[in-house]
């Protein structure tokens, strides 16, 4: 037997799930019309592509960061912390 033949054939294992896990998985597979084998191996499959490319925090709060990059402030906030958090408290604030 070679190598290659090792990592071509299936290899079974055996998994312990919460019944919470169990259920929701029943659950997805009754709707997704899938065997549990299958949805086991795609949720694995997903797992280790993901798990492979680490995001950075940037790249996950990518799009968060963006919006907030188009809105510039008309004024600086922290300068002017004092009288914006008075004119807030007296109601003038926008």
């Amino acid at each position: 037997m070679t190598n290659s033949l090792l990592y071509t054939l299936p290899v079974p294992i055996s998994v312990r799930l919460p019944p919470r896990v169990e259920q929701k998985l029943a659950e997805y597979c009754v709707s997704h019309k899938v065997t549990r084998s299958e949805a086991v191996k795609q949720a694995l499959e997903r797992l280790l592509e993901t798990g492979a490319e680490k995001s950075s925090p940037w790249e996950l709060g990518a799009d968060i960061f963006a919006r907030h990059e188009r809105v510039k402030p008309t004024e600086d906030i922290a300068r002017h912390s004092k009288r914006l958090l008075r004119e807030r408290a007296r109601g003038k604030a926008k």
